[in-house]
C-alpha cells in the first residue's frame, strides 16, 4: 500500500513558479509510475506529467509541455513537479497518482491506470 501527500499548493502571481512536492510513504516507489494531474472547478481532471521512476521516462500534457517539470528525489522517495510561466489556467487541485502497472509512454497520461491518489494541493493563479 502506498499514501501520498502533496504539498506546495498556493497562490502565485502569472508568470510565476511552484514547485509540487508528492511525499510517499509505505513502498518505495523506484519501481512505480507517478504522474501528476490537476482539476479546475466545473472541469474533467486532466493529465499533467508522469515520470516512469526506474527508467526515468517522462511525458507531459500538451498544455504544459515546456513549462512544467516532473523530477524524482530517491532519498525522499519523492516526485516534484516544478511549475513555471504559470498562467491563470493552471488555476486547479494538483494531484499526485501512482501505478505499478506498465504501459507506453502515452498510456501513463491515463488516468484510470492510477491505483493510489493523494489528497491534492490547490494551485491559484492570479492575472
Amino acid at each position: 500500500q502506498v499514501q501520498l501527500v502533496e504539498s506546495g499548493g498556493g497562490l502565485v502571481q502569472a508568470g510565476g513558479s511552484l514547485r509540487l512536492s508528492c511525499a510517499a510513504s509505505g513502498r518505495t516507489l523506484r519501481s512505480y509510475t507517478v504522474g501528476w494531474f490537476r482539476q479546475a472547478p466545473g472541469k474533467e481532471r486532466e493529465f499533467v506529467a508522469a515520470i516512469n521512476w526506474s527508467h526515468g521516462i517522462t511525458y507531459y500534457g500538451d498544455s504544459v509541455k515546456g513549462r512544467f517539470t516532473i523530477s524524482t528525489d530517491n532519498a525522499k522517495n519523492t516526485v516534484y513537479l516544478q511549475l513555471n510561466s504559470l498562467k491563470p489556467e493552471d488555476t486547479a487541485v494538483y494531484y499526485c497518482a501512482a501505478t505499478v502497472v506498465g504501459t507506453t509512454v502515452q498510456g501513463m497520461g491515463v488516468e484510470t491506470l492510477y491505483a493510489y491518489w493523494g489528497q491534492g494541493t490547490q494551485v491559484i493563479v492570479s492575472s
